[in-house]
C-alpha cells in the first residue's frame, strides 16, 4: 500500500513515516501543501494523510482541488485542531 503523508511538523512527520514504513507501507512524505498536491496529482496513492494547517495550501484546499479533478483517493486528516 502506497501512502502520501503531508505534515509540516518535522518531528511528527518522521515518527509517523517511520511507524508506517515499519508496518510495511511505502510512504512518501512532504511538509508543504503545494508539494503534497503535486505529488498526489502525479503519483498513484492508496491513501493520503493530510494535516489541515500546512504552508503553501491547507489540507482542505488539497482535498478540494483533488476532488475537482476527479481524484477519489481516500483521505485521512491529521490535525491538532480541536474543533
Amino acid at each position: 500500500m502506497r501512502v502520501l503523508f503531508v505534515e509540516d511538523s518535522p518531528r511528527l512527520q518522521k515518527s509517523v513515516t517511520t511507524a508506517l514504513k515499519a508496518s510495511g507501507y511505502a510512504v512518501d512524505a512532504t511538509g508543504d501543501g503545494e508539494d503534497g498536491l503535486w505529488q498526489a496529482q502525479t503519483h498513484d496513492y492508496d491513501v493520503l494523510i493530510l494535516d489541515i494547517m500546512l504552508p503553501g495550501m491547507t489540507g482542505l484546499e488539497i482535498l478540494e482541488q483533488l476532488r475537482k479533478e476527479g481524484n477519489e483517493t481516500p483521505i485521512l486528516f491529521l490535525t491538532a485542531k480541536d474543533t
